[in-house]
């Protein structure tokens, strides 16, 4: 069993991060059965991984959230962060990312890089984390380490460099070299090692790929690089601490391989992880949220950074790093974010969802405690005071649904629910939108906001169904016109009488911008104001489709009042007929809300993405490179209606590897053909409405 606690330059927290499928999880699961963590090799087919454990994930067959599992192995505390490898729970893996010391992106023998390695790359490069890769599935035929190999160099760099090599034979790979000692060996059904002979046909190759691995190594030091050029051998001692520097200054992302399933190379993985991946310390500073320098002292003052947040109904557990100095039980800490106290009554490690209590936990290590009140994810906690530590970015939601709740009376109990699932994730959006009486749901894809649902329902008790959210469209005139409006009723003692004529023409302002040019009191000055008011409620509902009027001018320039009969009321309601009588004939038009769209793309996808934008009534600006190399930030409006899909079809335009942004910007005039179906649309909701 893995010691619970280490000290830190004995610690190393690894993330394991990759395209789905590709076997994260179940490498984790090979990792930690070979450190005798778990007495069975688990199966995600099985529904019994250590990492899934989540009733969703064993549902689904994959991971949704981000897990914690250490072992032991040659003395060193290894944490092993799984997460997912699907689009839509990206913001697990940035928040792996933040407390990691290495990214180790697993990648499919047969495939070689896909767009999630591709994207394991940017996050990792975004984080500032150092790289490493596991080619899995070594076990598969026609699995091929040369064309992985040559592919990743393509895309990542000479920084990519093999540290294991396969020895394959019709086509099956039948061994494993070490490039490092030159050693092989063959692996039987537990993992266990056997040293064999390298056949002399393999001796080329061999030598090709070591040369590969001694050039980058030599590329962390003038002394090495003096020996490379002399053809000197490096000393095995040389190796690793080069190879540690290399991982570290990004000079190498070494390259380690083997099999989940049989198990085979995982030992000389964790070998290496040990050996030379980079502790605590070695990741060099930390940083502030203005990003600052902060000095890591591990005998300084304790201080955390939460950075998961995992609820449920009885409460939430939150997962953290400590950042500086020991952090012991019982220790009272200040929330630098809100300037509350926080007692850690409990310190547990924890392994998928086994929670084991501790007294101490080292600078470096990962640990959990429950029942925080008043902290979250991204909060910075410390014994005194100290700078907040920077926070994880999560990615923006874009598709987003509105809710509608199974049974009635639920909205309260869905809002709850909601609210506790947005303390575990940071990228869920939930709003309650006024105007259109709808509340919202906003998630990274369809995927993601399925699993919010199905959490609601298992978690929470509450059914909800996802419909296509209403377009908060407004209305306006387009020509002046005068109009007339007389209220007068006779019902016994006081009558009601008012009498006004408005003239409408466009406004500039947003709202009403409301004039009189009374003369000789034909409508005294204490009912104007009822007058504006009488206009403002009208405003509300316009004479298309219902939906607010914007940019009106009203100007007051005659009617009639009576001495007795006339009040507020009467004149409010006359200027509601006004309204109603004269924007039908000032050319009302329907005004749809436009955004400002940013979409990230390389150059391969830029004409797809321009004829995309165009079939959904969009409007070109340019284009411009961005600071990633090869990536090109395209600029456009377009009507906020033809966005509902886009997190979709970018994706499926892109294999994955676009991004956008979008915010409003103004309303605009819809075509003629577009406001008839609003127009349609408004008549049969409100016709149902009046059913219902």
């Amino acid at each position: 069993m893995a010691s619970l606690t280490a000290s830190t330059e004995n610690i190393r927290n690894i993330c394991l991060l990759g395209h789905g499928g590709n076997g994260k999880t179940s490498l984790a699961e090979a990792m930690l059965y070979l450190a005798k963590e778990q007495d069975r090799l688990g199966k995600i087919i099985e529904g019994n991984t250590v990492c899934d454990y989540d009733p969703e994930e064993i549902k689904r067959k994959f991971t949704l959230s981000t897990a914690v599992a250490p072992l032991n192995w040659n003395g060193k505390k290894i944490n092993i962060i799984d997460t997912p490898g699907y689009l839509d729970f990206s913001g697990e893996v940035i928040e792996g990312l933040r407390v990691a010391g290495c990214a180790i992106i697993v990648i499919d023998a047969k495939s070689g890089v896909d767009v999630g390695s591709e994207l394991a790359w940017d996050y990792a490069t975004d984080a500032q984390v150092p790289k490493a890769f596991f080619i899995n599935k070594m076990d598969e035929e026609n699995a091929n380490f040369t064309s992985a190999i040559e592919s990743m160099r393509e895309k990542f760099g000479v920084a990519v460099c093999p540290v294991i090599m396969p020895l394959i034979e019709d086509r099956k790979v039948f061994g494993f070299v070490d490039l490092i000692t030159k050693k092989a060996r063959e692996y039987d059904a537990s993992g266990n090692a056997t040293e064999i002979v390298i056949p002399e046909k393999f001796n080329e190759k061999i030598n090709s790929f070591r040369s590969m691995l001694m050039e980058s190594l030599a590329e962390t030091s003038d002394v090495l690089m003096e020996k490379f050029f002399a053809e000197e051998e490096f000393t095995l001692e040389e190796m690793h601490e080069a190879l540690n520097h290399g991982i570290m200054q990004g000079i190498c992302a070494p390259v380690l391989l083997g099999s989940a399933t049989t198990l085979a190379g995982i030992a000389p993985f964790l070998d290496i992880i040990a050996a030379s991946f980079p502790n605590p310390l070695q990741q060099g500073k930390e940083r502030d949220e203005e990003n600052n320098p902060i000095e890591i002292e591990i005998g300084g003052t304790p201080s955390i950074f939460i950075f998961k947040t995992i609820a449920d109904p009885f409460g939430k557990i939150s997962m953290f790093k400590v950042m500086n100095g020991k952090l012991k039980r019982d220790t009272l800490l200040n929330n630098m974010t809100n300037n509350t106290q926080e007692k850690f009554s409990h310190l547990y490690v924890i392994k998928g969802k086994k929670q084991t209590e501790v007294d101490e936990l080292a600078c470096g290590d990962i640990g959990v405690t429950t029942k925080l009140v008043s902290t979250n994810t991204n909060d910075t906690l410390s014994v005194g005071k100290t700078k907040k530590y920077a926070p994880i970015k999560f990615p923006k939601p874009f598709l987003y649904m509105a809710v509608v709740p199974r049974a009635k009376g639920d909205e309260d109990k869905i809002s709850t629910g909601i609210a506790r699932l947005l303390e575990e994730d940071r990228t869920i959006k939930y709003e309650n939108n006024g105007e259109t009486k709808q509340l919202l749901l906003y998630g990274l894809g369809e995927q993601h906001l399925d699993v919010v649902l199905s959490k609601l329902k298992n978690r929470f008790g509450t059914s909800v169904d996802l419909v296509v959210p209403k377009i908060a469209y407004r209305e306006t005139i387009k020509k002046a016109v005068d109009a007339e409006g007389k209220h007068k009723k006779q019902s016994g003692g006081h009558g009601q009488y008012g009498h006004v004529k408005i003239h409408f023409e466009p406004g500039e302002a947003a709202g009403l911008t409301f004039t009189e040019t009374i003369f000789g009191g034909s409508v005294p000055k204490n009912f104007h104001p009822a007058v504006e008011k009488g206009l403002q409620e009208s405003m509300q509902k316009g004479v298309l489709a219902g939906f607010p009027v914007v940019h009106l001018k009203a100007n007051l320039f005659d009617g009639s009042y009576h001495d007795v009969d006339s009040s507020e009321m009467s004149f409010k309601l006359a200027a509601h007929i006004a309204f109603k009588e004269g924007l039908p004939k000032a050319s009302p038009i329907i005004l749809e809300p436009v955004g400002s769209l940013k979409v990230y793309v390389s150059d391969d996808y830029t004409g797809d993405v321009y004829g995309d934008i165009s079939k959904r009534r969009g409007h070109v600006l340019g284009m411009n490179p961005t600071e990633k190399k090869g990536i090109n930030c395209i600029e456009a409006e377009i009507p906020s209606s033809e966005m509902s899909n886009y997190t979709i079809a970018l994706r499926a335009m892109t294999q994955g590897r676009g991004q956008f942004t979008f915010e409003f910007s103004r309303y605009d005039e819809a075509p003629t053909i577009i406001a008839q179906k609003i127009i349609e649309e408004a008549k049969k909701n409100a016709e149902a409405e009046k059913e219902a």
